[in-house]
C-alpha cells in the first residue's frame, strides 16, 4: 500500500486522472495539477478496447463506462468510392468489450472517480519548473506556487514539462498527414460499428456516440504541407468536404452535417528513452505519443496508470525497483503498438488502384474464411490484462 505517500500528478487528462484514482485507492495523498481553468475535452470520440476496459473495471468505474458509452458490435472496412464492404468483423459479445466513448464523458467519469477517492485537483496550475535534485520532487507553477512530493508523475501529454527533464528535447517529425475531427448528429439507426472508408492517400473513420445520437468522424489525408500540431485548431468544414468529395454517399451525408471541425498535423514522436528517475515517472502520451491508427492512445494510458500504481504499491519501501520494473514492463509493448499504428495508415492509404484492389480482395477473402484469425492478429494488444499481470 501507499498509505500517506505524497504524489503529484501533472495533467488532468485520461492518464493523469486514472493514475490519480488508482494511487488514491492504494492510500496515497494525490494532487493533480492542471493548467486549464476547467477540466474539459474537445468534442471528440475515442475507442476503449478490452485492454483499457479491464482497467476501468478494476478502478471501480466499469458501471459508469457501460452507462455512458456504446458497446461496439463490429469493425467494417469499406472501399471509399462506392462504400463496398471489404471486410466486416464481428467483435466479441462477451468479456470487457469494445466501447465507443465521447472523450468528455470519459474524462468526467475519471474526474468524478478521482475526487471520490480523495484526489485534490488544482486548476490553473501551469508548470514552469520541475526540480528532482532535492530530497523530494518539487514542482513550481507560473503563479509561483510550489508543490513538494515524494514522486511526480508526468501525465501531461505531447508537450510534457517532465519528459525533457528526463530525456532532453524531443525531435518529432511531420508525417505528411493531416487529420480532421468532428462530431455531428448521427443518421437514423447508425449501426454500432466502427467503419473505415479506405481511399488513395486518405481514409475516414466513423462510429456512433452517446446512445447513437451523435457520430464521431476522424478523417486523415496525406499532404506535403506542414500543419500545426494542435488538436484545437479549427478549419473550414468546406475543406474537409472537398478533400473527401469522391467518397461514398454515406460519407457525404455525414460531412454535410459538419458545422465545426478541428484539424491538426500528425507528427511522429519517438518513444521516450527514459521513463523514470528517482522521484519521477512518465505515463501516457508524455512517454509514448502515438498516431491515431490503432485507437490505442487512451488504452495505453490506462494500462500505464494501473501498472505504475500496482508496482509502487508492491514495493512501497523500494521505489527504485518499482519504477525500473514499470519501465521494463511497459516500454517494449508501447513501442510495438506505436509502430503498429504507423503501419496501419499505409494499409488504409494504398494509392495504386490495382494494388488496392488486390489487397482488398485478399483481406475480404480472409475475413470470410477465417474471421477469428484476422481479428486475432491484434490479440497481443486487445487481450492484454494488466490488472491480472500486476494485481
Amino acid at each position: 500500500m501507499l498509505i500517506g505517500q505524497k504524489i503529484t500528478v501533472l495533467g488532468a487528462g485520461i492518464a493523469g486522472l486514472a493514475a490519480a484514482r488508482a494511487l488514491a485507492l492504494r492510500g496515497a495523498r494525490v494532487t493533480v495539477l492542471e493548467q486549464a481553468e476547467e477540466i474539459r475535452e474537445v468534442g471528440a470520440g475515442l475507442q476503449i478496447s478490452p485492454n483499457g476496459a479491464v482497467v476501468l473495471e478494476a478502478l471501480g468505474l466499469g458501471e459508469a463506462l457501460r452507462a455512458r458509452t456504446i458497446r461496439g458490435q463490429a469493425v467494417a472496412l469499406r472501399d471509399y468510392r462506392r462504400g463496398r464492404v471489404v471486410s466486416h468483423l464481428s467483435l466479441p459479445s462477451d468479456g470487457a468489450g469494445y466501447h465507443f466513448a465521447h472523450r468528455a464523458d470519459l474524462i468526467d467519469i475519471l474526474a468524478e472517480g478521482a475526487r471520490e477517492a480523495g484526489v485534490k485537483i488544482r486548476l490553473l496550475q501551469k508548470v514552469s519548473e520541475i526540480d528532482l535534485t532535492d530530497t523530494c520532487a518539487r514542482v513550481t507553477t507560473a503563479q509561483g506556487a510550489e508543490f513538494g512530493a515524494s514522486l511526480v508523475i508526468g501525465a501531461d501529454g505531447l508537450h510534457s514539462r517532465l519528459r525533457p527533464v528526463l530525456n532532453g528535447a524531443a525531435d518529432p517529425f511531420f508525417t505528411g498527414q493531416v487529420a480532421w475531427r468532428a462530431t455531428v448528429p448521427a443518421p437514423a439507426d447508425m449501426p454500432r460499428v466502427a467503419t473505415v472508408y479506405m481511399g488513395p492517400g486518405r481514409h475516414l473513420v466513423c462510429y456512433p456516440l452517446r446512445g447513437g445520437t451523435m457520430a464521431n468522424i476522424v478523417a486523415v489525408q496525406e499532404q506535403a504541407e506542414w500543419r500545426a500540431e494542435s488538436w484545437t485548431q479549427e478549419d473550414d468544414p468546406a475543406n474537409l468536404r472537398a478533400a473527401f468529395s469522391e467518397f461514398a454517399p454515406a460519407v457525404q451525408d455525414l460531412l454535410a452535417r459538419v458545422e465545426t471541425v478541428n484539424q491538426w498535423g500528425l507528427f511522429r514522436h519517438p518513444v521516450a528513452p527514459h521513463w523514470v528517475a528517482d522521484r519521477a515517472a512518465l505515463i501516457g502520451d508524455a512517454a509514448h505519443p502515438t498516431l491515431p491508427f490503432m485507437a490505442q492512445g487512451a488504452n495505453m494510458a490506462l494500462e500505464d496508470a494501473w501498472t505504475l500504481t500496482s508496482l509502487l504499491a508492491q514495493h512501497p519501501e523500494d521505489r527504485a525497483t518499482a519504477l525500473r520494473t514499470y519501465q521494463a514492463a511497459r516500454k517494449d509493448r508501447c513501442t510495438r503498438i506505436v509502430e503498429a499504428a504507423s503501419k496501419n495508415a499505409r494499409n488504409y492509404h494504398l494509392t495504386s488502384a490495382p494494388v488496392r484492389m488486390a489487397a482488398h480482395t485478399v483481406l475480404g477473402l480472409a475475413s470470410r474464411i477465417a474471421p477469428k484469425q484476422v481479428l486475432g492478429r491484434f490479440d497481443w494488444i486487445y487481450a492484454k490484462d494488466v490488472t491480472r499481470d500486476f494485481p
